[in-house]
């Protein structure tokens, strides 16, 4: 599994097209539908994470259960962990929870790449 963070518009999905290969098709958008682990690449992992906080579910746990579905994967998560702290309750138990979630699938990844303005910097 490949793990990609980074800020927003910073070129995640474009570096995961272009360097891996990875075709429109086979990517599932976690902002306009469920995770759908079937397909190759999971981006907007940080939309996936909101929904099962709001569903009083934990991100890591949800995706520990379906492990086997996303070894393979390229995972596409948004950087919202750094930066201020959220007032709302809500926004910063997503913030931490997306977090926990990033540090986990770090450990589990092969390889782990920050993307900032289109450039990666391998993390591992």
């Amino acid at each position: 599994m490949i793990l990609i963070i980074g800020g927003a518009y910073q070129g995640k999905l474009t570096y995961a097209m272009e360097v891996l290969g990875i075709s429109r098709e086979q990517v599932c958008d976690c902002q306009r539908e469920p995770v759908d682990f079937s397909k190759r690449c999971i981006w907007h992992m940080e939309q996936a994470c909101l929904a099962c906080v709001e569903k009083g579910v934990e991100p890591k746990d949800y995706f520990q259960a379906h492990r086997a579905q996303w070894q393979d994967s390229v995972l596409i998560c948004r950087d919202i962990f750094g930066g201020v702290v959220p007032v709302d309750a809500t926004c910063r138990e997503w913030r931490q929870a997306t977090a926990r979630l990033c540090q986990y699938l770090a450990g589990e990844a092969t390889q782990v790449s920050r993307i900032f303005c289109g450039l990666e910097q391998r993390l591992k």
